[in-house]
């Protein structure tokens, strides 16, 4: 049974009283205390990421009827983003109310993925309770600013994209990355990438994939370079000349 006090407090972050209480006991419970993968969340992410994926798809399709099919998903891939999911959750304060098993209470920083999986399963669980509309009223908010800054910053923070311009633009060279470690069984390995631009080997960063990696080292790079700067919002846009 969830605690009155939790069930009062999430509701007024998303701004939905739940006719069913279960729904978003359930949304709010992990899979690390629930006796089976049945009774988590896990199955109501699954559907809010669908729901999220839709209202996000119809946002884009609405406010830039301009775009072709691959500048739209561009846009919605980033907008629906296990980052820009997590800073959402983060945001609304959605992982403080999760329900953990106790050897993931009261320890370090929760993975963002849990935050996003927060965020999509309530999303998921206020489609269950009220429908699509209900659900969209909640996701636009959050996410339509999200939308316009990535339409407007062109790069859909694809950080490669970016250094590869700035470097052919300035020095008429490509960036290299080269794998300076990776760990891990083969079948989940991660990544420790450096990437080298006209001559400067910048420092290396790890990523669950290499391609993960190569953006984070790639990122790295902008910011020495002072080609990016983060907004309020956690995300990175690139900086005008002259500014």
């Amino acid at each position: 049974m969830l605690d009155p006090k939790v069930r009062s407090e999430v509701e007024g972050l998303i701004g939905h009283a739940f006719s069913n209480d279960r729904l978003l006991e359930l949304a709010l419970t992990h899979a690390s205390t629930a006796e089976s993968k049945l009774n988590s969340n896990e199955r109501l992410e699954f559907l809010g990421d669908a729901v999220l994926g839709l209202v996000v798809c119809g946002l884009v399709f609405k406010h830039y009827p301009r775009y072709r099919e691959g500048e739209m998903t561009k846009v919605k891939s980033h907008a629906v983003s296990r980052e820009t999911c997590a800073l959402i959750a983060k945001k609304l304060g959605l992982e403080k109310h999760l329900i953990l098993g106790k050897g993931m209470q009261g320890g370090s920083k929760l993975p963002a993925s849990l935050s996003a999986a927060a965020l999509e399963s309530v999303i998921g669980a206020m489609y269950l309770d009220g429908g699509f509309e209900v659900a969209a009223r909640f996701i636009e908010p959050h996410v339509m600013p999200v939308i316009e800054r990535t339409a407007k910053s062109g790069h859909q923070q694809n950080f490669k994209s970016v250094l590869q311009q700035h470097s052919q633009q300035n020095w008429g060279c490509a960036p290299s990355y080269k794998v300076m470690d990776e760990q891990g069984p083969d079948h989940s390995k991660a990544f420790r990438v450096a990437v080298e631009v006209n001559g400067t080997r910048y420092e290396a960063t790890w990523g669950q994939t290499k391609k993960k990696a190569e953006q984070e080292a790639a990122l790295v790079a902008l910011r020495e370079l002072g080609v990016v700067k983060q907004t309020d919002a956690g995300e990175w846009d690139v900086v005008e000349e002259g500014k």
